[in-house]
């Protein structure tokens, strides 16, 4: 039997096959051949469609057979390879005796090896490079908590302690360079890959640090702020984008959320880097070439890490994304992971998106869903509620700003861990609801308890609590959720600067936020500004209702499919 009649009669049969009752055993329909060629129908390639069909095929059955691919293939692909996956799941095709092997074509015999062995494949080794990329969120939280607690010991080895000024230089500067470097991470990540994008941001990276760590002048200090804040923009942008690409869809979830998960390392980090400052004034400086350490690993690791399979795939490099891929999610996947991949319509060299292209009508909505939700993040108050977390403790009899710190940044590790497990269990849309009206509770507790004189002997107590509760609802969803979801609901063709855009709102309006706080609690008071953060809260609940797309256990090209059909 040619392998062509048995996909040929798959395509006659496909109907029947799409309708019949799933919960069935499929062989209890088909024969084996039949079986057979549904399998080689859903992987198919497109270059092989004419060979398939000219084996004595009527010229009406191969204008029939190619119609139907040129016009539903693109949307099909992927229901095609879950029906595939399920047929090769049900159907436990056995080796069959050397006799009927013989009589077999070569075709054949191969095409029933892969149905026994799909699932028997091992995963690959996804898991390394994903830690290799993590070393970059864990430099994102070090730099970003290294600061606080030193600022004061390095403004007086420099010589400005009481210079309010430039001690907001020292800490502004690196939101200022991380704005450059998300925007610059983008371009960099389409043009040169993700891989040597990391690699290059080791370079500010390790300048900054080391600069930052020598500095005899404040302004030796601020550049040195100025180039890590530049290396943690680029590495808040392509750490999430590299761990979407490379992790399979059934826990990309939690793979995408143990990003968050290494911020809340890094801030922790600092936090223990610290403990020795109140005994060695000039500690400070070695907190910060201790940075220097993961930078290197960064730079090292990535050298030795796989290409993302996806960009490889958008610069016609076909090749080499199939080894990245069976280097990443084991042998088995590869060709499913292909023909996803051709199904999102990027069949060759594909031209990167210009900056003005995020804002056409086919993209910006998508794009102002990415930018929306890490404004919501930062206006619910996150930076605000941890910054101002040390006086709350301190009015619950709280003395200690380590055990304050500590006791938050423990909520929000754990939270973060929990979150983790959720993420392709519960979905990512309705961790971002529940935690985002999780924030809005706790907000309106906290107000109450700041202000509300019927409860001025608990004050303390639930300011403690609205306090632990509101980082472990952020941490819970509004945290990790949004650096997760943009590089799953971006297109592959808008995906890297897309997200730099995204994370450009969450640096600037981070910025925006921290001048501003004081002067409007100094000016409302501090429960009024809780008030409005449990509020904006709530309209962030409203919004992702309404506009957030569930994008669990659906391939990063199917997601494209839905929300960016072409145009």
């Amino acid at each position: 039997m040619q392998l062509a009649v048995a996909q040929y009669s798959s395509y006659q049969r496909w109907g029947s096959l799409q309708t019949c009752n799933p919960n069935k055993n499929l062989t209890q329909h088909y024969s084996q051949a039949e079986l057979v060629g549904f399998k080689s129908l859903v992987n198919c390639k497109r270059s092989q469609v004419t060979a398939f069909c000219g084996n004595g095929a009527s010229l009406g059955r191969k204008l029939s057979f190619l119609g139907l691919l040129s016009s539903k293939l693109k949307s099909m692909d992927i229901e095609m390879d879950r029906i595939g996956s399920s047929i090769a799941r049900q159907y436990q095709v056995k080796r069959a005796p050397a006799s009927t092997r013989a009589q077999a074509t070569d075709g054949e015999g191969e095409e029933l090896v892969a149905l026994k062995s799909t699932g028997a494949e091992s995963r690959g080794s996804v898991l390394p490079y994903v830690g290799v990329a993590c070393l970059g969120a864990i430099l994102f939280g070090y730099h970003l908590g290294v600061v606080n607690g030193a600022l004061e010991y390095i403004a007086t080895d420099l010589g400005f302690s009481g210079n309010a000024a430039l001690q907001g230089w020292v800490v502004s500067t690196t939101l200022a360079g991380a704005t450059v470097g998300s925007f610059t991470g983008g371009s960099l990540a389409d043009r040169l890959g993700r891989r040597t994008t990391f690699q290059l941001d080791a370079i500010p990276l390790v300048v900054g640090t080391l600069l930052s760590a020598t500095a005899k002048s404040v302004e030796a200090m601020i550049i040195g702020r100025l180039l890590v804040g530049i290396g943690i923009g680029i590495s808040s942008a392509i750490v999430p984008l590299y761990i979407s690409e490379i992790s399979p869809t059934d826990i990309r979830g939690a793979l995408g959320s143990v990003n968050q998960l290494f911020i809340c390392v890094g801030i922790l980090a600092a936090l223990v880097a610290g403990l020795p400052l109140a005994g060695n004034t000039i500690w400070w400086r070695s907190m910060f070439a201790l940075a220097v350490v993961p930078a290197l690993l960064l730079c090292l690791g990535m050298a030795y890490s796989p290409e993302s399979p996806r960009w490889l795939y958008k610069q016609g490099r076909t090749v080499e994304a199939e080894v990245a891929l069976k280097r990443l999610w084991g042998k088995g996947k590869v060709e499913e992971a292909i023909s996803e991949l051709r199904a999102s319509g990027t069949d060759s060299v594909e031209e990167n998106a210009g900056w003005a292209d995020l804002f056409s009508k086919r993209y910006r909505r998508v794009v102002g869903v990415g930018a929306a939700l890490f404004l919501f993040q930062q206006l619910a108050g996150i930076n605000a509620v941890v910054y101002y977390s040390t006086a709350v403790f301190r009015s619950a009899g709280i003395t200690s700003d380590v055990a304050a710190s500590a006791l938050v940044g423990a909520a929000n590790v754990l939270g973060t861990a929990v979150a983790s497990s959720l993420m392709d269990k519960q979905g990512r849309k309705k961790l971002l609801i529940t935690s985002f009206f999780g924030m809005a509770v706790s907000m309106l507790v906290l107000s109450l308890a700041l202000s509300w004189h019927a409860l001025e002997a608990y004050s303390g107590t639930l300011a403690v609590l609205g306090t632990v509760a509101y980082v472990l609802a952020f941490s819970l969803g509004a945290g990790p959720v949004p650096a997760l979801l943009l590089p799953e609901i971006f297109a592959s063709k808008i995906r890297a600067k897309a997200v730099s855009l995204s994370l450009g709102v969450h640096w600037v309006s981070n910025f925006v936020i921290g001048l501003s706080f004081l002067p409007v609690v100094t000016k409302f008071g501090v429960s009024t500004v809780y008030l409005v953060f449990s509020a904006v809260c709530l309209l962030a609940v409203a919004y992702v209702s309404g506009n957030v797309v569930e994008t669990k256990g659906r391939s990063l090209e199917e997601i494209e499919l839905a929300l960016t059909p072409a145009a």
